[in-house]
Formats: structure tokens, sequence, C-alpha cells
């Protein structure tokens, strides 16, 4: 019998690593979690003054983590996002003096200034399913698709480690791909007992790449169906749509990050169809589709994705996404 848990984080301790915590709450597979998350700013950040270094103590708060009976390493946690719904109708962006794609960085080190630190505040309208942006320094505005995706989501990593939340990795972390939607299902490598898994950094809205390194952050409600693959690895964060296949890798530089998602895919494939590697290397090279993540955090994101119709091998995971998609429904 499916059980529907309702987690609320108000009067908890923000988290700020994937490990290191003990688990606020526990859910088996077959649950349904209901629950809301903070934006990257933990809410800090209500208008175009606040500036987030001012007003910030830490970024990228994730609600969580949470124990899942029976997951050990090895196994394969499934995590369905039934639904995403912003719980403002308000959503914060920035631009920081060393953050981001196109400003000097410690590592990336030039001579002109620093970019200014620079904060606008979009509309959220449900209902028309737009996000509005101001021009800080004109009267120019335009509505933009509402888009509400999850920039964080990711399992404790291996071997005791306590990973930043605005660390993507293979564990998962600070993935900030849009394709993370409502409607999507992550798959994630198994690494303590429980996995411990956490989420949060709500996007009304992002461009592929978070090029500023800021999307439009928001608070989440967020419903979320858990199960696990027993026996089953997965070592790199994987994403499963109706109609496609995604993985997902995570370094610098960004070629190493494309390199990684490009192999999982090709190996996923493999296990999929049963082709022989170099055939799957050659289908995977002429219908996949490749796109950033983030080019703005430690580690950078590349997804690599394939269209189901196209291989005619097993459902990946036994069917979990198309299972998980029905029990969301199921609760509606």
């Amino acid at each position: 019998m499916t059980r529907l848990i309702r987690h609320d984080p108000s009067g908890g301790q923000p988290t700020y690593t994937f490990g290191g915590h003990q688990p606020v709450a526990e859910v088996k597979p077959g649950d349904v979690l209901v629950t809301t998350t903070e934006d990257c700013f933990g809410g800090a950040v209500r208008t175009v003054d606040d500036l987030p270094t001012l007003v910030c103590q830490a970024f990228n708060p994730v609600v969580g983590p949470f124990h899942v009976v029976g997951a050990e390493p090895g196994d394969t946690l499934a995590l369905h996002f039934a639904d995403l719904t912003p719980a403002r109708d308000w959503g914060m962006s920035a631009t920081f003096p060393h953050f981001g794609a196109l400003t000097s960085t410690h590592t990336t080190a030039t001579l002109q200034p620093p970019l200014e630190e620079r904060v606008w505040r979009y509309d959220i309208d449900v209902e028309a399913g737009i996000v509005r942006y101001h021009a800080r320094r004109s009267d120019f505005t335009v509505d933009l698709p509402l888009d509400p995706m999850l920039g964080t989501v990711g399992v404790a990593p291996a071997g005791g480690e306590a990973r930043s939340t605005i660390v993507p990795d293979a564990h998962g972390g600070n993935l900030d791909t849009p394709e993370l939607r409502a409607g999507t299902t992550v798959y994630l490598g198994v690494n303590v007992p429980g996995a411990l898994f956490a989420f949060g950094d709500g996007h009304a809205r992002q461009g592929q790449g978070e090029v500023c390194g800021v999307a439009v952050e928001t608070a989440m409600r967020v419903t979320v169906a858990v199960e696990l693959i027993k026996g089953v690895t997965t070592p790199w964060p994987r994403i499963e749509t109706d109609d496609r296949l995604i993985s997902i890798g995570a370094a610098r530089p960004l070629e190493d990050a494309y390199r990684i998602s490009q192999h999982d895919l090709v190996t996923w494939t493999v296990g999929l169809t049963g082709l022989e590697l170099l055939d799957a290397y050659q289908l995977v090279s002429q219908a996949g589709l490749a796109a950033p993540g983030n080019v703005c955090d430690p580690n950078y994101t590349m997804h690599a994705s394939i269209d189901k119709a196209i291989l005619s091998g097993a459902p990946a995971y036994q069917g979990t996404h198309q299972r998980l998609r029905e029990l969301a429904g199921s609760l509606r």
C-alpha cells in the first residue's frame, strides 16, 4: 500500500552538504513524499536591494536527508518528481563578482574588474504559466514560460564524505539541468546504507548552462515518488522522461563532463539493446543530443540524451519510470 508522507522542513536546521547529516525522516520504496524546498538564498533575498553576499550566511540549502529503508551500496535509488510548483509569486536572480561563466574567478585569472553584484526580481504567475523579467537599467520587461525544476538532488557520497551542495558529481548534487522537471525520474547510485537523499534549489526556470550562475530562484512545493532497484548500479546520475533517456556528467573542464555523459549514455545503450560497443557508439553519435546544465559551479555538468523510440531493448530499470508515473497519477 502506498504511503503519502508529508514532511514539514520549517522547524529543522538547513542542510548544506550531501553526507554528514542524520536523516530527518524515513521513507520506504513505494512511498510518495510531499514537502517544500527553499531557494538557493534560503529565502533571504527578497528585494533588489538584498545583496546575497550581505544577507546570506550560506547558499543552496536542501531538504533532507531522507533514509530509504533497505537501500544498500550497489543499489539504485529512483526518484520520480510528480509535481514541482513554485511556492511564491516571485523569484530572484543575481550576478556575483567572481561567479558565473563570464567573469574572472580564482582559477580563471584576468585583469579586468570583477562583475557588479546585482539582483533581479521576477514575477511568477503559476496560473498563467509565466515568469516576468524586469530589466534593472531600463523599462524593458518580457514574459518567459514558467518551467519549474530543481537545481539540486543527490545522495550521500561514498567513503564518508560530506560534499557541499554547490558541487555536482557522481552522487548528484547541484546538477542545474532544466531536464530535472516534473514528470521525470532521476536515478542515483546508492553509496551508503539508506541512500540519504536530499533535494532543493528550486528554479522557476533556467537557461541551458545557467550562464550567470543563478537561475530564477524560488521556493518549491515538491511531490516525489520513491523506488529502490536492488542490485543494479548507476555510475552517474541519470534522468528518464516519457520520451528520452539522459545521462549526466560532472567535471572540469567542460569537455570531460561531456565525455562522461556520452560514455555513460553509450554504455547504457549497450545494456538496454545488446548492441556491441562501437555499434552503440555510432548510434548515439548520430541520434544523440547534448546540452550543458551549468557552466559556473565547481564542477560543470553536461547531459547526453537519446530518444527512447530509437532503442528497441528492454525498458530502462525494468520499467520503473512508467510504474512511478502511474503511482503518482493514482494519488491525484
